[in-house]
């Protein structure tokens, strides 16, 4: 069931699951206020319906920013997570080389510098991500 859904990001839950499935956004400089604002209604619809387990989609996201806000980005989203009692995180790489050496670069930043309460995951395929987030 769509939970949400903007120009920005689409929050597709299933609650038998408990997974909400995210298209991760594409990062454009003149978009970042409205990427922060679709991450703090997110969050609070990740509280709202106490969900657990998340798919961050990035498999089709484009990316025109630089290095650093693209890690503003993504720390400012891991840091939003954390205010939830979401255990589990799976994110499917995308398909741009250059976007996924970036994120993982983003990864390390964000392990070495917040002590994350979830575990986190990179797949290749969605059918991989649902199983591990499946698991006990």
């Amino acid at each position: 069931m769509i939970l949400f859904q903007n120009s920005i990001i689409k929050l597709d839950y299933n609650p038998a699951t408990d997974i909400l499935e995210i298209a991760y956004p594409d990062l454009n400089g003149y978009l970042l206020p409205e990427i922060q604002y679709s991450i703090n209604l997110m969050v609070d619809i990740i509280k709202n319906y106490d969900i657990k387990k998340l798919l961050l989609d990035s498999t089709r996201s484009v990316s025109s920013v630089s290095d650093e806000d693209s890690r503003e980005v993504a720390t400012y989203l891991a840091a939003a997570i954390m205010k939830t009692r979401v255990v589990k995180v799976a994110r499917l790489q995308s398909q741009s080389t250059t976007i996924e050496k970036r994120t993982q670069g983003n990864i390390r930043h964000i392990r070495d510098s917040l002590p994350l309460p979830f575990q986190l995951q990179i797949f290749s395929n969605k059918a991989g991500a649902f199983e591990w987030l499946q698991e006990l």
